[in-house]
């Protein structure tokens, strides 16, 4: 692997802006069906004008530029690299633009999404997971053979998974890089002690069909908010990591690499993964990667929380990341004096991680005016009860825009995302899920 940033192909992504539109994108005007996504882009259509369908969920121009520029800056102050989780949003657009801001690679968590990825030429993709399909090796072993520039890694954590790997990988003539991975009591995957690392590492090296690159884990699954406890597992596990990879090196199991990949960081303890992995490493030459993907939109909930860079923010000199994510829905019923519903459901927005959040309030023909003491109790398939305070000035027919929590249960829902400068439509982002 080198250290230059990740790239896309311009011919694929290009692609994206010559589909059609029609009734396939929910909340789409009737109006724009037949038009490519570039050419409705650029009418400029008015998000409440010209004859979007409620609910919708849109990326606010603004807060995103923000958001990229923010993290891009950042980790290159920290001197970490970022390959940001793609399962996130699962937009080739949106991974292109991440590139543009530095990104080094894309992460993917199985192999549907790698496929993804490289249909649109992904040219460095970490699987931040075990990969033992014999048919995903297969392809795999296939694509590495036919494009010598693309860049893979994925974790390995077991000799059984080692053993799976080689013989399914069996006649490729690249091998494949995997790096061992570290859990954690009551996390996910990755080995729980030092001595089983070893064990998987040195199967990996004696492999011929792997290459052992260095060492991965994922701090997100130990901890749950940003409280002192939870900031003391995830170092307490950061520091597992470094000694993991140190007790490697001095086995030799990395001589004769130009690098060594270390990687860890989701979206809520990423300033603690910077400061553990960009440390030194004497004459080990590390890579330290964060793999945060949640930045990209950042939330009105789970993460506005307990991001390191969100409403009660852990890093000085730097501006907290910006909620890019909006759902505008309408009041459809207001059967009584305290209840409305609107037309969000469970298939338009998250919920898993906290109820869509009211903020604004428009009347038709009005600019729209900021919403308090408004809250959404429930949510079925098709609708959200929203809980008026007296004297609420909703009416049947008005739209309310609400901040959505944990964007990554926001994008697999909608295959086609309006992006607005204000209450102008000024692109949109295709997802591939």
């Amino acid at each position: 692997m080198t250290s230059s940033n990740c790239t896309l192909d311009p011919a694929a992504l290009a692609s994206i802006a010559g589909e059609r539109l029609d009734w396939r994108f929910k909340a789409l005007p009737s109006a724009l069906w037949g038009l490519t996504l570039e050419e409705a882009a650029q009418r400029r259509p008015g998000l409440f004008d010209d004859g979007f369908v409620g609910p919708v969920v849109v990326l606010e121009a603004d807060a995103l530029e923000h958001n990229l520029r923010t993290m891009a800056r950042w980790c290159a102050q920290a001197g970490v690299r970022l390959a940001p989780h793609g399962k996130t949003t699962m937009a080739p657009q949106l991974f292109a633009r991440q590139a543009e801001h530095g990104a080094w690679g894309i992460t993917a968590a199985n192999a549907s999404q790698l496929r993804v990825y490289r249909a649109f030429g992904v040219s460095r993709v970490l699987l931040a997971n075990q990969l033992v399909d014999p048919a995903a090796l297969r392809w795999l072993g296939a694509e590495l053979d036919a494009h010598p520039e693309f860049e893979f890694s994925c974790w390995v954590d077991s000799v059984a998974s080692v053993e799976l790997m080689t013989e399914a990988l069996r006649g490729t003539s690249r091998p494949v890089d995997v790096l061992v991975e570290l859990g954690g009591e009551g996390g996910r995957t990755g080995v729980r002690d030092p001595e089983t690392g070893l064990a998987v590492a040195e199967a990996a090296q004696a492999s011929a069909a792997l290459r052992l690159s260095g060492t991965a884990g994922y701090e997100g699954a130990l901890a749950h908010d940003a409280g002192e406890h939870s900031r003391d597992v995830v170092a307490a596990y950061l520091r597992r990591l470094r000694e993991l990879t140190t007790v490697l090196a001095g086995r030799g199991l990395f001589a004769g690499r130009d690098q060594v990949i270390v990687t860890a960081g989701g979206s809520a303890y990423f300033d603690q993964v910077a400061a553990a992995l960009a440390g030194d490493w004497g004459e080990l030459p590390v890579v330290p990667v964060l793999r945060s993907g949640a930045y990209v939109t950042h939330d009105d909930g789970f993460y506005r929380g307990i991001s390191p860079l969100g409403e009660r923010p852990r890093i000085d000199g730097t501006q907290p990341l910006k909620s890019a994510l909006r759902a505008w829905a309408q009041v459809t019923s207001r059967p009584t004096d305290e209840l409305a519903l609107l037309t969000l459901g469970k298939r338009d927005a998250s919920f898993d991680e906290g109820l869509p959040e009211p903020q604004w309030h428009r009347r038709p023909g009005r600019p729209p005016e900021k919403l308090d003491g408004h809250t959404v109790t429930a949510m079925n398939d098709q609708h959200a009860f929203l809980a008026l305070p007296p004297g609420s000035p909703l009416r049947v027919g008005d739209w309310i825009g609400l901040g959505l929590s944990h964007p990554c249960t926001v994008f697999d829902k909608w295959p086609l995302l309006p992006v607005v400068d204000g209450g102008t439509v000024v692109d949109f982002v295709r997802t591939y899920f």
